[in-house]
């Protein structure tokens, strides 16, 4: 173990159990924050519209007649790349 992690092991031994899970949070923020992010997300309690409603409607009885378009395909017309894609980083 080097000894900056066996340093971070020692000090979060000596937190409080008060700032250990805001410790946590921060943790987990800087290891995946995209997770992060959609788990401090508002919850969306927006209701649905009827033109919402009507476009889902329309989209499912579409796929009952209509095989799916594959997320490859789309992404090709798009003039993209799977290996962009999987490769993206927002950089805002």
């Amino acid at each position: 173990m080097s000894d900056t992690r066996r340093h971070a092991h020692l000090l979060i031994d000596r937190l409080p159990e008060t700032q250990l899970s805001a410790l946590v949070g921060l943790l987990e923020a800087i290891v995946d924050p995209v997770a992060a992010a959609l788990h401090n997300a508002p919850i969306d309690d927006e209701p649905v519209t009827e033109d919402e409603e009507r476009a889902v409607q329309e989209a499912r009885e579409w796929l009952k007649h209509n095989p799916g378009i594959p997320f490859e395909q789309v992404v090709a017309e798009l003039g993209f790349t799977m290996e962009e894609v999987k490769n993206y980083q927002d950089r805002s």
